[in-house]
């Protein structure tokens, strides 16, 4: 899927404006996972506005590091983020950063990550292994997350009880199936995590 990267920086900047409605509230989410699991194409799919990624063409530095086995036709990757917003309704738009899935490019989390409500995991049932390590940073950083399981047409199919179970998650986290080039799905995808969160706050007030 084709995203401009400086037009769409262009749009942005003269609609910096009209970012937020009169009385809505913005709300950062993070999109993280594995190298080649969909979340430039994610954020791509389901944003209202032209989406600002910073996608460059792999070379052969890249070659036995960037690897993911269901995506050999893969020549770019993201470099810093991907940037897209969506509104969920009147009152409330969810700005989304997505963020590179190489672990050499981790170190761009912090700043990621800052001011972030909430994460979406993206994940390639080929690659679940990646998975280990995206949800451990993001548990010490104690950030709210669900799991999005992108379904891959070539990728193996597991009841989601099975990969709750693989990836060691607590019952209250959710995990939901996902198709990344599909708006809908996508926005469902979000709101599983807009819910998970307006849980939480409801619970620590009841605490």
């Amino acid at each position: 899927m084709d995203y401009a990267n400086s037009e769409a920086l262009g749009a942005a900047r003269r609609d910096a404006g009209m970012l937020l409605s009169h009385g809505a509230r913005g709300v950062k989410v993070v999109v993280v996972g594995g190298f080649g699991v969909g979340k430039t194409t994610l954020v791509g799919a389901v944003s209202e506005i032209p989406p600002l990624t910073t996608e460059e063409t792999m070379t052969q530095a890249g070659v036995g590091i960037d690897h993911n086995p269901g995506v050999s036709g893969k020549n770019t990757t993201t470099v810093a983020l991907d940037f897209g917003r969506i509104s969920i309704n009147q009152e409330l738009i969810l700005y989304l950063f997505g963020t590179p899935g190489q672990e050499r490019f981790w170190f761009l989390w912090n700043g990621i990550f800052e001011g972030a409500l909430g994460a979406v995991v993206l994940v390639d049932t080929r690659t679940i292994e990646v998975c280990f390590e995206v949800i451990t940073r993001l548990e010490d950083r104690r950030v709210p997350f669900v799991v999005v399981v992108n379904t891959f047409p070539e990728a193996p199919q597991y009841p989601l009880p099975d990969l709750r179970t693989a990836l060691a998650l607590s019952d209250s986290v959710p995990i939901v199936t996902c198709d990344a080039r599909d708006r809908a799905s996508c926005r469902d995808a979000l709101l599983s995590l807009m819910v998970y969160l307006c849980n939480l706050a409801a619970a620590q007030e009841t605490a």
